[in-house]
């Protein structure tokens, strides 16, 4: 892997431990820092029940140095992933705080899902460095990570990023212009959106959309992209299929109405037992654990080159 560069992880969090997690696996320096101290203490023990989910070593749970301080944290960093709550005024205070406690040739990645890094690295000192670096939870588990160029962003920023990232296991994409949501996320949730506004117009209930969605088109995504898609039945087809369509899907910028009355009623989903379903705790924890299982299962089946190789020793 050549020289270890050492890694700093700000935010002890959901996603911030994760991160940690695959850069100690790989056997870099981590450092996590997190102004919650219960969060900060906590990170070797839930990353160790991750690597034990996972079937591995859990001696990389112990390699992650805790370190309360911030600039204690970052200073010897040659690469610092921030992953704090996703707000733009919370970020920026950090970004200009923690630009100016390291070395100018430190990359800063900011993981937000869908706020411009743009505007993120603005309060920077030296914004060149600020790049996008937009894990998927849990971070341990999905391999894409979306490297989002800003204007500001220095070509060397993202050609390094990506190379730690692949160094590490990882699956960067190179996201060429900085547009809210930047990839994955303004594809997810345009689907979430059209979603909505079937309940919203009584076409189906949310059970149904869920159903058609993992019994129908959801199965062919692993192996079959929209894109591909398109192209496999034919844009011919494609095209009639969109002038007759197109006119009748959802296009509101706002967020649905319905959403709007669920949140105002206080009915946020899992976490307070209903949103457009209603979950029992028992109910909600096992959609988490199945969808655990999956990932785990994906991302710990041996790789087509593996494959290739155990039929070539036999």
């Amino acid at each position: 892997m050549g020289v270890a560069e050492p890694i700093a992880v700000i935010g002890a969090g959901l996603m911030g431990h994760g991160i940690a997690q695959v850069f100690a696996r790989a056997g870099l320096p981590v450092t996590i820092t997190d102004t919650d101290p219960a969060a900060l203490a906590s990170v070797a023990d839930r990353v160790r029940s991750n690597l034990e989910r996972m079937g591995e070593d859990t001696a990389p749970a112990d390699a992650i140095e805790l370190q309360p301080d911030l600039e204690s944290a970052v200073a010897d960093a040659a690469f610092v992933f921030e992953a704090v709550a996703e707000d733009l005024a919370v970020k920026r205070d950090l970004f200009a705080r923690v630009s100016r406690a390291v070395s100018d040739e430190t990359v800063l990645a900011t993981n937000t899902s869908v706020i411009s890094v743009g505007e993120i690295a603005a309060s920077a000192h030296e914004p060149g460095r600020v790049v996008g670096a937009h894990w998927w939870n849990p971070p341990y588990l999905v391999p894409l990570v979306e490297v989002v160029q800003a204007e500001s962003t220095r070509a060397e920023t993202v050609t390094r990023t990506i190379g730690l990232l692949e160094r590490v296991g990882k699956t960067p994409v190179h996201v060429r212009r900085d547009v809210p949501g930047f990839v994955g996320n303004r594809l997810q949730h345009a689907l979430w959106r059209e979603a909505f506004a079937l309940v919203e117009e009584g076409v189906c209930d949310a059970e149904t959309v869920d159903f058609v969605v993992k019994s129908s088109f959801g199965l062919r995504l692993p192996v079959l992209g929209p894109i591909e898609n398109a192209d496999l039945v034919g844009l011919d087809l494609t095209l009639a299929i969109h002038d007759y369509l197109l006119p009748h899907l959802a296009r509101t910028p706002e967020p649905a109405a319905v959403l709007r009355e669920h949140v105002a009623r206080g009915e946020l989903g899992m976490k307070t037992g209903r949103g457009f379903r209603l979950w029992t705790a028992d109910e909600a924890q096992a959609v988490r654990e199945r969808l655990l299982d999956h990932l785990v299962a994906i991302s710990c089946a041996p790789s087509d080159n593996t494959r290739q190789e155990e039929r070539e020793l036999r």
